[in-house]
């Protein structure tokens, strides 16, 4: 029993190391290390030409917001082209995004949205490639936010932040989880880089893009690739575009569950768990943030099992069921009532969940390189 105990303990360790040791031991390294500051904003005459792309499936609902949001940056005209890609668009989403002003449509076969963003990003020109979700609305001087970490020539990938806005009555708690993981990656900016990005809003040297294959993630997989490659991928909190919430934890559930499936491929197929190439310090970022994080459900599962087969060993062990039984009930009793702290606990168990079933849906039948838009965030 004793090396059950041990192994309990180290599961227990690392879920706790996972979600709470992790960002403490990032404050404290963040707060030894000074970085020097750079220039907010790059000089008016040096600002880099950009080809700022969003890949579109059927988004006749937004693009029109989307294009006026893009037309509405602080950012020179003749130093910014907008290109919507229309990935196999069976409504009006083309004609709308030409007739709301966009620069560029580029009209594809259904192939998915990593596949449409390699076509958009080899047809472009800028010296800078900005990406975009088409829900998304920016606030206008994101890209000059963005594009201002291109100054540091180390740097080849820039993300932003995602305000998310709920609709009233809305219960979910991704606001909440959002602002702490954002907070995870303003810290890990400053020391290793960030370990994945933001679809919403990013940015890349053009002659640092890589064409993935369709079935990966952009935002997970270009910080380690680039890493890998001596680039620097930073975070910006003051480029900040806003997004619209799913309306429920169900739909959220959904949507991380499609993501998950996606970011365990990344994770298993290829090279980021390899320390090849990463600095030690990345290496840490990599093996703390995405590693054990995916692997906190199974840590949980396995922490729950042991603490069956331990109960004879100790009331600890007692206490160790009754709050982990405790937060199951909590996240069952939250689906049915709307106090903060059940719904929080719903929350948990509920991302805990869909990142089990995520890497489930990818073991059964990988990765589909389409996608579908979450109901209630257009």
């Amino acid at each position: 029993m004793v090396a059950l105990e041990i192994i309990f303990w180290l599961v227990v360790a690392l879920i706790v190391y996972t979600h709470v040791g992790y960002p403490l031991l990032l404050l404290v390294l963040s707060r030894r290390v000074a970085r020097s500051p750079r220039a907010r904003v790059a000089p008016a005459g040096g600002l880099p030409s950009v080809t700022l792309i969003v890949a579109a499936h059927d988004e006749e609902a937004v693009i029109k917001r989307w294009v006026e949001s893009a037309l509405g940056l602080d950012y020179p005209r003749e130093r910014l082209a907008i290109v919507v890609v229309c990935d196999g668009c069976t409504d009006a989403t083309a004609e709308r995004a030409r007739a709301a002003g966009v620069h560029r449509v580029i009209e594809l076969e259904r192939g998915g949205k990593v596949a449409a963003l390699n076509v958009a990003a080899a047809e472009a020109y800028g010296d800078v490639l900005a990406f975009s979700d088409a829900n998304a609305v920016f606030e206008p001087r994101s890209l000059r936010e963005l594009v201002a970490h291109f100054s540091a020539p180390e740097v080849g990938y820039v993300c932003g932040q995602v305000r998310f806005t709920a609709t009233e009555g809305a219960a979910n708690e991704e606001g909440l989880y959002w602002s702490y993981e954002m907070a995870v990656r303003e810290m890990e900016s400053e020391l290793g880089g960030i370990t994945a990005g933001n679809g919403a809003i990013n940015a890349i040297r053009r002659d640092a893009y890589i064409a993935l294959e369709p079935t990966r993630g952009q935002d997970i997989s270009m910080p380690f690739e680039l890493a890998k490659r001596g680039w620097r991928s930073v975070y910006e909190p003051g480029a900040v575009v806003t997004e619209p919430m799913a309306p429920t934890i169900d739909a959220e559930f959904e949507r991380k569950r499609r993501m998950m499936a996606g970011a365990w491929n990344t994770l298993l197929r290829t090279s980021m768990l390899s320390p090849r190439g990463y600095r030690p310090l990345y290496a840490v970022e990599i093996y703390s943030h995405r590693l054990l994080r995916y692997l906190s459900p199974l840590l949980h599962l396995l922490a729950l099992a042991l603490t069956v087969v331990l109960l004879g060993e100790g009331w600890i062990y007692v206490v160790a069921l009754g709050v982990q039984l405790a937060l199951l009930v909590m996240a069952l009793l939250g689906s049915v009532v709307t106090w903060r702290p059940l719904q929080l606990a719903r929350y948990y168990v509920s991302m805990m969940t869909s990142i089990a079933v995520g890497l489930w849906d990818f073991l059964r039948r990988g990765v589909p390189g389409t996608w579908e838009s979450v109901e209630g965030t257009r």
